[in-house]
This record gives structure tokens, sequence and C-alpha cells, in this order.
């Protein structure tokens, strides 16, 4: 278990280069509007337009599929629960699952809420994939008028979630030196998982309040307007950015107007 979060695009890269501010507002004026509709063809033209600016940010396909895999989980865990236990089943029957009738109802409406959740959430993996998040925090600081104490706080928790994955082995590995194993039972490998998950939560809890008191001793709430080893300055082209993926989104949802498919959450 380990996690990274290193930038892992070209940063000469178009669109890797722009204000970290402007990246993740164009993140989330692109995702917003995904989110008031259930038809597939909003998701599936927003997640067409994802694909098509990733070389733009200087990533690899491959690269970007590596780092999104959990998206490919949730995605399934939607799929299956939705085939299960979806309480309408209009439409043309397909086939069964023991009980289960399976109809063309009901992978439509999988399959939007599958492509809502790749639609919504790559952006922000892309996002994040190729921003240093000591510029993300300057930026926040310096563009968006964050408060420091919540952009430097929220760097050093970004900072620390690799150590969870660390400690998680360590914790791990000490279980079965001393013999604790759960072998082959699922209940115990079931109960030997919440056990190492509370001793994690735990640690994280004590790390965390350490750091906070350091914070504090070292002046980070002191209310002394700081000074900035790497100014991040908003221009013209982090601004049309924005105004693009404002644009990008409109479009999109003017297709599926204009085509009949549009289903609003509301009404």
């Amino acid at each position: 278990m380990s996690l990274t979060f290193t930038p892992i695009a070209d940063p000469t890269a178009p669109l890797a280069r722009r204000n970290p501010v402007a990246k993740l507002g164009a993140a989330l004026v692109f995702s917003l509007p995904l989110i008031f509709t259930l038809d597939p063809l909003t998701p599936a033209l927003a997640l067409a337009v994802e694909l098509a600016t990733v070389p733009l940010f200087g990533m690899r396909y491959r690269v970007l599929a590596r780092r999104a895999w959990p998206l490919a989980l949730a995605g399934a865990g939607v799929l299956v629960t939705m085939v299960l236990f979806a309480a309408e089943r209009a439409g043309t029957p397909l086939f069964a699952v023991g009980p289960f009738q399976v109809t063309t109802g009901v992978l439509g409406t999988a399959l939007a809420l599958v492509l809502r959740i790749f639609a919504v959430a790559l952006p922000g993996v892309i996002v994040f994939a190729t921003t240093d998040p000591t510029d993300l925090a300057d930026a926040l600081v310096q563009n968006a008028k964050a408060p420091p104490r919540f952009a430097i706080g929220a760097l050093a928790t970004f900072r620390l979630l690799p150590l969870l994955g660390q400690e998680w082995q360590m914790l791990t590995l000490a279980r079965r030196a001393r013999g604790v194993d759960a072998g082959r039972n699922p209940v115990a490998r079931l109960r030997l998982f919440a056990a190492t998950a509370f001793a994690l939560l735990v640690g994280a809890i004590r790390r965390g309040t350490r750091l906070a008191v350091a914070m504090d001793a070292r002046g980070f709430d002191a209310g002394v307007p700081r000074t900035y080893a790497r100014r991040q300055v908003f221009r013209v082209a982090d601004a049309a950015l924005l105004a693009g993926a404002g644009v990008l989104a409109g479009a999109i949802l003017a297709v599926s107007v204009a085509t009949g498919v549009f289903r609003p959450v509301i009404g």
C-alpha cells in the first residue's frame, strides 16, 4: 500500500504550467454542470473533452490510468449495485442474475452514473497530478486569498499522506513478526484489517496534534503578513483557461439539450 502525490507530467506543457488556482477553478467549472444531469450523453461528451486535453497537460494516457485506477473500482461498484438493487427496472429485459432481472433501463442508468463518476473526478485527478502541492498552497493564499492557516495546514496534510502507506506496511509487518496472522479465515482477516486501521487512525491523530502544536510554535497563525519564496502570478492565459472551461461546459449542456436527451436531476 503506497500513496504518491508528486507531479507526474511535463511541467513545460501548455496547460501544466498554468496557475494552480486557474487549473483547479477550471476543473470545478467544467465538472459542476455534470452534477445536475442524469443522461449518459452529457458526461460522455465531457469525458471525451477531458481525455482530449490530457496531452496538453503533458501527461501520457498510461500514466493517467495508473493514477486514476480507483475510479475504475468505484465505477464497477456502482454498476454492480445498480444491477442488483435498482428500484426501477424499466425497459427491455436482457438477462437475469439469480432473482435480479437486468433491463436496458437499469444498464442505461448505471452507465450514466459510471460516466458521471469518471467525468466529475477525472479533472481533479489531472489537476493534482500536474500541480506541485506547494505551488497550489501558495496560489490559494496569493491569488484566491485563502486563509494561510487553512492552506498551509492542507499542504502539510497532503505532504504527510504518503506516510500512511508506509505506516500501514510497518504495522502489518510488526503484527506478522509477533505471530498475528489471519491465515485464510475471512472473519479473522476482517478483524485484523479493522485493528490495523484503528492503530493507523490513532497514529495519524497523534501526528496531526504534534504537527499543529509545532506549526503554532513557529508562528504560522501569528497574524503577521507572510512572505513567499514562490510568487504565483495569475496571467491572462489563466483567465482564458477558466473562461474556456465554462464555454466548453455550456456547449456540452447545449448539445445535450438540443438532442433531447438532457435529464435534469430536479424536474
